[in-house]
């Protein structure tokens, strides 16, 4: 067993960064996501493993730093929530266009607008469809623990360097201030420079004798070769789509209605699932773990085993429901219950919505 502490969900994701072997780390402070970068500050992860720690002047010139640095192949990170995340959208899309890996952290608050620093699940719709301009697509992990908030880095960078593709975890409020046991991981080495340049053939490590400069962009004048490179991209997608979906099912063998809930939302509805089996009402929870890649196909099982509605329980007025909505295609119940603002939801308020909504609906 590793080493067990008990720590806040952004304390945990702060010391997995270090352990992860990351480079660097390039951030800058707003609530609820602020302990990321005190942590890293007191922590003194140089003296560790040299990692960098840098507050950057802004969200705009922390994202630019992991073009940068993670250019070089370098493992590198930043961590913001829902307005800083806004800001950070035209360098998601470039680092995105130019293929370059990196972690990117949002702990979710409520919004629109500056909203309150209170846990929320509204930024689901810039997560997955593209916050910034552009045919590209995150990777998107959700965890629900402060467990997954640890084991989510590793993850994190490596399906990046996997895929060469900027990685979104996507947490919020809740998940990031409370606080459990976890159990860390141990410390994995950084790479050296010279193996990087080894591992990282497209890596910018200076120009190779006798070879072509490395060059990493998203510029294309000729409109023919981007297109050349938006089908690569698209292709790259595809194979994320076929290989990387996770998710957990609780309860779903026997269920004939089925809460789809992520991050806090899915930790309350394991309540749910257990009020109303005791009223005999058989319900199931899917936790998407991965938001994109979305689990279209798990949905689509449950439906073929004939389930007779579904719940998307968020803490927003409805935005991961039309993904349901779409692999189901009007063959059974759909239905959404959240609550906004920052507000929580409770357990019986969940059951409440799935008997009014799809039970007596």
């Amino acid at each position: 067993m590793g080493e067990l502490r008990l720590m806040k969900g952004n304390e945990a994701l702060a010391e997995a960064a270090i352990r992860a072997g990351a480079d660097a780390y390039f951030g800058y402070p707003i609530t609820p996501q602020s302990e990321v970068v005190e942590y890293l500050m007191a922590e003194r992860p140089e003296n560790r493993t040299g990692m960098v720690v840098l507050q950057a002047e802004s969200e705009i010139a922390s994202i630019n730093m992991l073009y940068g640095a993670g250019g070089t192949g370098k493992r590198v990170m930043t961590s913001s929530s829902s307005p800083g995340i806004s800001l950070m959208q035209e360098g998601l899309s470039y680092l995105a266009g130019a293929e370059i890996p990196c972690v990117v952290v949002n702990v979710v608050r409520g919004g629109p607008g500056l909203g309150d620093i209170q846990p929320a699940q509204s930024d689901y719709f810039q997560s997955v469809k593209g916050g910034g301009h552009g045919d590209y697509r995150l990777i998107v992990l959700a965890p629900s623990s402060v467990q997954e908030m640890s084991d989510h880095v590793p993850l994190s960078f490596d399906l990046a360097f996997k895929y060469r593709t900027p990685v979104l975890i996507v947490s919020d409020g809740l998940i990031g201030q409370m606080m459990e046991k976890v159990e860390l991981f141990d410390q994995m080495p950084r790479l050296t420079d010279e193996e990087l340049i080894e591992k990282y053939p497209w890596a910018t490590n200076g120009k190779p004798v006798g070879k072509e400069r490395r060059i990493l962009t998203s510029l294309y004048l000729d409109p023919h070769r981007l297109e050349r490179h938006n089908h690569h991209l698209q292709e790259k997608y595809r194979e994320i789509k076929e290989n990387e979906v996770m998710f957990e099912t609780i309860d779903c063998d026997d269920a004939d209605y089925i809460i789809v809930a992520y991050g806090s939302s899915a930790r309350i509805s394991q309540k749910t699932l257990q009020l109303a089996r005791a009223e005999g009402i058989k319900v199931g929870l899917l936790r998407p773990i991965t938001l994109w890649p979305y689990p279209e196909n798990e949905i689509e099982k449950f439906v073929e085993k004939g389930v007779k509605g579904f719940l998307s329980v968020e803490m927003s007025a409805g935005q991961m429901i039309e993904d349901i909505q779409l692999t189901v295609k009007g063959r059974t119940k759909v239905a959404h219950f959240g609550r906004l603002g920052g507000v929580i939801h409770s357990p019986e308020e969940v059951l409440d919505a799935l008997k009014q909504k799809l039970i007596g609906g």
